[in-house]
């Protein structure tokens, strides 16, 4: 979409309310904002799927830079672990917003969707966490591993990669999920910095409606981060997960429409 159709005064409003409720559930469940950010946009704002995703992406740098503080202060990231899942992640960033210029809308769509299908289904799943213990070398290689595929989704779909994060450190590694968010957010600022740079080099991102997306998500993401550490975790899930499945079903449907 060009830039010129993007953020007129008219639809500016749209796009603030949009990075509010980004923020806050970047917040509230470690996953970026861009899991709302990127539907809303193609749906509401009728982006085009690759602007969508490119915008998205920029919004989050300053949504995780916010909402990090709140995890830090309560002590609910695991620094050693991120910094494993960061080399991943930027080597990923990189590779998916190269495959951002070659796959096409439909199949970015029905990506999209089909991730955040998955992580609904997975957030109804009760997993009992005891944390990961020492860490050690197969925690550096899943890490690692684990970042590589985050970012790789980052960089494509326009997400902080906290909605594949997330998940696989709670299943996998047995982190608490209120940790699991934490690092996530933790990972998604330099992964979202990465995706950004790449996508400002393709035109691929729209700089002023990620202005706008991050200072609205700026100012509820604190909001979010302290709910978080007060809401069950079951309760949190729950509607975590019904936000995914009406998001990815109404983007869906939008696309089949546009056939």
């Amino acid at each position: 979409m060009p830039n010129d159709q993007v953020t007129p005064a008219a639809r500016v409003l749209p796009v603030v309310l949009i990075g509010l409720g980004a923020g806050l559930l970047a917040g509230m469940f470690g996953v970026g904002g861009g899991i709302l950010i990127v539907p809303m946009l193609v749906v509401v704002m009728k982006f085009d799927q690759r602007f969508a995703n490119g915008t998205s992406l920029a919004a989050l740098v300053p949504i995780a830079v916010s909402n990090i503080f709140t995890y830090w202060a309560h002590g609910h990231i695991d620094w050693h672990l991120a910094g494993f899942i960061v080399i991943g992640a930027l080597a990923g960033a990189v590779l998916g917003t190269h495959l951002l210029q070659i796959i096409n809308r439909r199949a970015l769509a029905i990506i999209f969707s089909s991730v955040m299908i998955f992580a609904a289904v997975r957030l109804f799943w009760h997993v009992t966490t005891n944390g990961r213990g020492d860490l050690n070398v197969a925690h550096a290689v899943g890490a690692s591993l684990l970042g590589l595929f985050a970012g790789t989704m980052s960089g494509l779909l326009g997400i902080g990669g906290g909605v594949i994060m997330v998940p696989v450190l709670v299943m996998l590694f047995g982190i608490p999920p209120v940790i699991a968010k934490g690092t996530a957010v933790a990972v998604t600022i330099p992964t979202a910095t990465m995706g950004t740079w790449r996508n400002r080099t393709k035109k691929n991102v729209d700089m002023r409606s990620a202005a706008i997306l991050g200072a609205g998500g700026v100012v509820t993401a604190v909001i979010g981060g302290m709910i978080a550490n007060s809401m069950p975790d079951r309760a949190s899930n729950v509607l975590f997960a019904i936000l995914l499945l009406t998001l990815a079903t109404r983007l869906l449907l939008e696309t089949r429409k546009s056939l």
